[in-house]
């Protein structure tokens, strides 16, 4: 179970082993619907996709998402790519349980060889590179992805509107008060994350999309100042 931020922190946010080992249920607990939002990308992919299907999860984790494309089928050429040893470990030892044929990664996922890909998926993972860096490793993104190929992505927004940001922040602190979270646990993990997690409003995610070249976007969920897009080569 998730403890990290029962103690006063040191330092700022990172996926080290002492994350990685509660990071399922950090998920879980932080992100409304989470395991809803796993599921419907993957039924999208599925319909989308065909046999030999080159899918890369950016950021994969522990592997949920990958782990829910292989039990859609067994034909995807599924491959994971991560920075943090800690969760590849864990991630290795969940694929192997579950006898997946899953290719994992432990690179840079900016620097890493993503071409000639069919879908990507990159779930509440951009949030955390640097906004110059953002828009050009979308633009990455986009010319590794054949054409007609899909780029899925979740993320944590910001609204225009000052009022109702600081409403949707409020509301999201007593969602996760409700999933067990304390006050100091909450302010905690606020202050670790802040610089590190920079969202964008849904307005800044589609022009960044668009101005990468993709034909379009759309979102395929949304709940308070979560999303999930999906853009088109």
């Amino acid at each position: 179970m998730d403890k990290v931020f029962t103690q006063p922190i040191k330092k700022q946010f990172e996926f080290d082993e002492s994350v990685a080992s509660v990071f399922d249920d950090m998920l879980e607990r932080s992100i409304p619907f989470y395991k809803e939002v796993v599921a419907l990308v993957c039924d999208f992919i599925a319909k989308n996709s065909i046999e030999n299907s080159k899918i890369i999860d950016l950021g994969c984790s522990t592997a949920n998402t990958l782990l829910h494309l292989y039990k859609k089928s067994h034909s995807f050429n599924l491959i994971g790519i991560d920075n943090s040893t800690a969760m590849l470990e864990i991630a290795a030892k969940k694929v192997t349980a579950y006898g997946a044929d899953i290719e994992l990664l432990n690179t840079d996922i900016t620097k890493a060889d993503l071409s000639d890909s069919d879908v990507i998926i990159a779930n509440y993972m951009l949030q955390f590179i640097r906004p110059l860096d953002r828009n050009i490793f979308v633009k990455k993104i986009f010319n590794s992805l054949k054409e007609e190929g899909i780029f899925i992505f979740s993320e944590k927004i910001i609204f225009e509107d000052k009022v109702l940001n600081k409403q949707m922040i409020d509301l999201y602190y007593e969602f996760k008060k409700t999933q067990g979270y304390s006050e100091f646990e909450i302010a905690q993990k606020r202050e670790a994350l802040e610089n590190v997690l920079v969202p964008y409003t849904e307005e800044e995610n589609k022009k960044m999309i668009i101005d990468a070249g993709f034909k379009s976007i759309e979102s395929l969920f949304k709940y308070g100042n979560f999303i999930t897009f999906m853009a088109k080569k």
